[in-house]
């Protein structure tokens, strides 16, 4: 099942065609999105997600969206949905058509969790280590890369995970040219040692991710340390956890990484998930 709304308040059938093809977040890639987790018809970390799109749209000089008509699509999308009890609900807002009058296009789309997702949530999964070809600083030196922003320009990130299915695994942990961690093309990292939780930090160049926000909440309130400060490739294979979190895929745990085994996380995944999903 799917769900469209458009941001004048009316559905659409998510089954028509609905954007021109001059539309410049077609023909460029050239607008942002952002993928809200519902849970039995609650937004998760919803105003952080909405301030998020706002910021992304400020690094690409887009108009700023308007929250009130973002709120009132997402709102008919909730009102709509009969699938199961969660929901991606992904809000795309891009320039509008090619030489156009300058106004945005934007909708908000209900879909359902993919099977894969799911299952990677209780087995965990594979990734292999990727160079981005990002040095630290570069976002400070270029800001016209817009990195940290949440673009609809994915393409690297999916010929990323396409090199990792080649190699036999299931996902990707980017790395800087250095050797530091960065992120996941679709989630941020998070490393367990002791009772201390670690993830790299936004000065690289990554997007900051809202589920890793919610679990370092949760975890701090229940005494845990939380650090955000770089983390070296080679610290995730002595690390007693490796997580991707996001707001789909929630706390999903990486089992191997390049090749190797990494510890046995499991029972550190099962607290980390009664703490994420504590917050709510």
């Amino acid at each position: 099942m799917r769900v469209l709304a458009l941001l004048d308040g009316t559905l659409a059938d998510p089954d028509a065609p609905l954007l021109r093809v001059d539309d410049l977040g077609l023909m460029r890639g050239d607008g942002i999105f952002e993928t809200v987790l519902v849970v039995n018809g609650k937004p998760r970390e919803l105003d952080p997600h909405l301030d998020r799109l706002a910021r992304s749209a400020e690094m690409l000089d887009l108009p700023e969206p308007d929250r009130a008509s973002f709120e009132r699509a997402l709102t008919l999308v909730l009102d709509n949905w009969s699938g199961g009890t969660e929901m991606a609900l992904k809000l795309v807002y891009t320039r509008g058509v090619e030489g156009g009058d300058g106004t945005p296009t934007g909708f908000a789309l209900g879909l359902p969790i993919g099977a894969k997702v799911l299952t990677q949530r209780e087995a965990g999964l594979s990734a292999i280590t990727l160079d981005r070809g990002i040095e630290p600083g570069l976002a400070e030196r270029a800001p016209w890369l817009l990195l940290g922003a949440k673009t609809l320009s994915y393409a690297v990130n999916m010929a990323a995970l396409r090199e990792a299915e080649r190699r036999g695994a299931e996902e990707v942990v980017f790395t800087t040219s250095d050797g530091s961690v960065l992120e996941g093309p679709t989630s941020t990292l998070v490393t367990v040692n002791g009772r201390t939780l670690t993830t790299p930090p936004a000065t690289l160049g990554i997007l900051p991710g809202t589920t890793q926000a919610a679990l370092f909440r949760a975890a701090e309130r229940e005494g845990w340390t939380v650090v955000v400060e770089p983390i070296a490739v080679v610290d995730l294979h002595s690390a007693a956890g490796v997580f991707l979190v996001s707001s789909v895929r929630k706390i999903t745990r990486v089992h191997t990484l390049d090749g190797k085994p990494l510890a046995d996380s499991s029972a550190i995944h099962a607290e980390l998930a009664d703490l994420y999903e504590s917050e709510y």
